[in-house]
């Protein structure tokens, strides 16, 4: 289950890069306001680190999560098994 929530995790990542790279494509030099503001300021970097917080969380998350259900799954006596 960790190799396929991992491949997953990189697939999403892989999926999300090509679509920033995309949009970086369509604005053509022109730079957005608002992010230019945040980045003059350094607010940017609270939402960035925000993120990469919230995200850390969530991945450890459903890792332990797995962890303790293929633990339990394991100790677990099915009835049809002596």
């Amino acid at each position: 289950m960790y190799k396929k929530c991992f491949r997953v995790f990189f697939f999403v990542a892989l999926t999300l890069l090509t679509l920033v790279t995309k949009a970086q494509d369509s604005l053509q030099g022109e730079k957005p306001q608002m992010a230019e503001g945040m980045r003059s300021s350094g607010k940017i970097y609270v939402v960035v680190a925000v993120l990469v917080i919230i995200l850390t969380g969530l991945i450890v998350y459903v890792v332990r999560l797995d962890r303790k259900l293929s633990r339990l799954e394991k100790n677990m006596k099915y009835p049809s098994q002596k």
